[in-house]
């Protein structure tokens, strides 16, 4: 049995969360130069998917041969709970504040309980009520539902990337239960690859791109960086590594914290929105980040099954 070392494991799950937090802005900042969602989900899928997939021949090649039962799980894992997951996130973190589209899309830790309890008839304490009620009413100042200035259009984006959320945690998790992180990484990410390489349009994009530089915009206007350095730190800083990362934290932490530690993704994502991007929120809207993330550590332990850390 490998010994636990529960330092080592918190320092493993905070640097997933820095890493994804650091992805949000970092997504945003591409997409604005030109690049469609569509082209940034098939290279962070497929870098992913390359990592994974050598990753897996190195560790554990023989467990890439997976049982007929599982095939529509690993199909609608991959379409849904990993490729429209990172389209729904992308659109949502260019219409909306980094940061609340983070929010809205973590609300996927409250719902999955629910639905455990709903349809599989998984037991749940009793106090994930009370972090549903804290999720919503934090939302809804978060939101900013009596005035809102924010884009409806984005809202509904950060809804669909939480419902694709969900539907990752749900059926990764009952996939990982036969297959390890890293072969479910290698399906997950080679299916969202083949599913939207027909929509991402590579006949048009000019390839010379690639050597040009952009600006990081905000609070860094002005500093330069290749699109190419860009698309490798979103495919490996921003995809595999936390993902990986997160998956060494669970050898040695329980789910349950490193689910929680997992949700300073959220306040990480609203720092470097802040520090590199200015993007600035109210008080109010602040207090009720604060409510959320508070509903979301109580979903969090609410039920005791393992969960698996998403690739945002």
């Amino acid at each position: 049995m490998t010994q636990k070392h529960p330092t080592l494991g918190v320092f493993f799950a905070l640097t997933a969360a820095l890493l994804f937090g650091l992805n949000a802005s970092t997504t945003k900042v591409i997409i604005q130069t030109g690049m469609s969602p569509e082209q940034v989900v098939f290279v962070r899928s497929l870098s992913a998917f390359t990592l994974a997939l050598l990753w897996a021949l190195f560790a554990n090649r023989k467990s890439l041969k997976i049982p007929g039962k599982l095939i529509p799980r690993i199909i609608l894992l991959g379409v849904v709970g990993v490729g429209m997951l990172q389209w729904t996130y992308s659109l949502a973190v260019v219409k909306l504040p980094v940061g609340i589209a983070l929010l809205i899309e973590y609300t996927a830790v409250l719902w999955v309980p629910i639905i455990a309890l709903v349809f599989f008839k998984e037991k749940v304490n009793r106090k994930i009520w009370i972090g549903a009620a804290l999720v919503l009413g934090g939302l809804a100042v978060v939101a900013q539902i009596w005035d809102t200035e924010l884009d409806p259009v984005g809202i509904l984006f950060g809804l669909a990337a939480a419902a694709s959320l969900t539907t990752y945690f749900i059926t990764g998790e009952r996939v990982q239960r036969i297959l390890p992180t890293n072969v479910t990484m290698v399906y997950g990410m080679g299916i969202a690859t083949l599913f939207f390489l027909p929509f991402s349009n590579w006949s048009t994009f000019d390839f010379s791109r690639l050597t040009g530089s952009i600006d990081l915009s905000g609070n860094l206007a002005g500093t330069q960086a290749p699109l190419w350095l860009m698309l490798i730190w979103l495919g490996v800083m921003g995809s595999f590594l936390p993902m990986a990362f997160s998956y060494l934290a669970l050898r040695h932490l329980s789910a349950t914290i490193v689910g929680i530690i997992a949700t300073s993704e959220t306040v990480l994502a609203f720092a470097f929105a802040l520090l590199w991007l200015g993007e600035v929120i109210s008080l109010t809207q602040a207090l009720g980040g604060i409510v959320v993330v508070l509903g979301i550590l109580i979903a969090q332990t609410a039920r005791k099954q393992k969960i698996l850390k998403v690739v945002e």
